[in-house]
């Protein structure tokens, strides 16, 4: 089953709903997170800040970038 993500209440589009851009938002930040996370687990051990860095980066980077970039 693939998960379909609506954002309703934009003014990007003229039906004002996203589908596209947040579902494709959540595929890449699904992959992002499946290689950095783990990276960012061994990257924490040693340097702190830096882990939690690379462990956060597909939901304050990744996500947001595809989600804004598909106007639908």
């Amino acid at each position: 089953m693939i998960p379909i993500c609506v954002q309703c209440g934009t003014g990007g589009n003229p039906c004002r709903c996203k589908v596209v851009g947040p579902t494709l938002g959540l595929v890449a930040f699904v992959a992002a997170a499946v290689v950095e996370w783990p990276v960012g687990a061994l990257v924490y051990i040693f340097k702190h800040a830096k882990g939690r860095r690379i462990m956060g980066h597909p939901a304050t980077h990744v996500y947001p970038k595809v989600t804004r970039s598909i106007p639908i």
